[in-house]
């Protein structure tokens, strides 16, 4: 079971940190992903992160701004969003997948669990 947390309301040019924590499986021998839908949006991938910690970047728009990181002994992966614009405004997801899988395929993979998703806002 994945449980992701942390959203909420962030202004313009702020920063956020989102979490999600996992019970029952152990991030650090999955690969892991955040994923945001925005509304009447289709989903988007955001970022990934290998069994070893690699990180890959999906979407071109959050490259330099948020930051995907992992605590392996919190079995917690956390999005650190800067800079934050308007068009972060979604619902985000964390998701994982067993396997590891190359960077330059990593962002095509299908992720077997999900958790609930957490609703940031960035106010203008």
């Amino acid at each position: 079971q994945l449980q992701a947390y942390g959203g909420g309301l962030v202004q313009h040019g702020g920063s956020l940190r989102l979490s999600c924590a996992a019970s029952g499986r152990t991030f650090s021998t999955l690969t892991t992903g955040w994923f945001r839908q925005a509304p009447g949006q289709e989903r988007e991938f955001v970022a990934a992160i290998n069994w070893s910690g690699g990180v890959t970047y999906c979407a071109d728009s959050v490259k330099g701004r948020l930051t995907f990181s992992r605590d392996n002994a919190k079995n917690t992966v956390y999005l650190q969003m800067n800079s934050s614009k308007s068009d972060d405004t979604a619902t985000y997801y964390c998701a994982a997948a067993r396997g590891s899988f190359r960077r330059n395929v990593v962002c095509t993979v299908s992720f077997e669990y999900w958790g609930q998703g957490t609703e940031v806002t960035v106010s203008s």
